[in-house]
């Protein structure tokens, strides 16, 4: 118990700055994986085109990759280079808003194409314009359908953030790392873990609370 009290102060800072990360990384990527998910289905050809080329790249390499990429890598892009140095908060969030934005996007296309075709004509027949028909009728069925794979993706970005210690980053991950390298005991992980539990328990409780609306409001 006495190295629990110890080690905790640590553990819980490492703690806030994981939820800082998970927040922003969400409060971006969603919007933005919504933006490219549209993009895609795009008729402009050279714009769906590139969006496609974009989730190519963010789901064919890894994250860490990427990760490192954007803090270490972009400073060394000429001409533009001494403006992309990130701290590694920012380098962080940057790095996983566009890699989630891109599993995103294919959740979010996923759930359009399950919206049967009748819908929109529907909507023709009722005289709704094409914002009236995305808002009222498209979207929210397409929500409902992406909702468990969105769930998803959220409960593996909780696990996914403690890839920042690779640059430093002073989040959950990199207190405990530098506990046990410290204090030579492993107990530090073992914390980490359940802290890891909590916080994916509350995710999930709170998107099952969401998904159990959208099934009353289906009934």
């Amino acid at each position: 118990m006495a190295y629990f009290t110890k080690i905790m102060p640590l553990l819980l800072e490492g703690t806030k700055m994981t939820l800082a990360l998970w927040t922003m990384t969400m409060v971006l990527s969603l919007p933005l994986g919504f933006l490219v998910s549209l993009a895609v289905r795009s008729r402009f050809r050279p714009l769906q085109w590139l969006m496609e080329v974009y989730i190519y790249i963010m789901r064919g390499t890894p994250l860490m990759l990427q990760l490192m990429f954007v803090y270490y890598g972009l400073p060394f892009v000429p001409l533009i280079g001494p403006f992309l140095r990130f701290s590694r908060l920012m380098a962080a969030v940057f790095a996983f808003t566009l890699n989630y934005a891109a599993y995103f996007a294919e959740i979010l296309r996923g759930g359009f194409l399950a919206v049967p075709k009748g819908q929109y004509e529907a909507c023709q027949v009722l005289s709704l314009n094409r914002f009236q028909t995305m808002t009222r009728v498209i979207i929210p069925q397409m929500i409902r359908v992406a909702l468990p794979g969105i769930t998803n993706e959220t409960i593996t970005l909780v696990k996914d953030t403690s890839l920042a210690y690779v640059i430093a980053l002073a989040e959950l991950m990199h207190g405990a790392k530098a506990t046990v390298s410290r204090d030579s005991n492993p107990m530090a992980y073992i914390y980490a873990g359940l802290i890891y539990l909590v916080i994916v328990f509350v995710v999930t409780m709170i998107f099952k609370k969401m998904e159990s609306r959208y099934r009353l409001q289906e009934k």
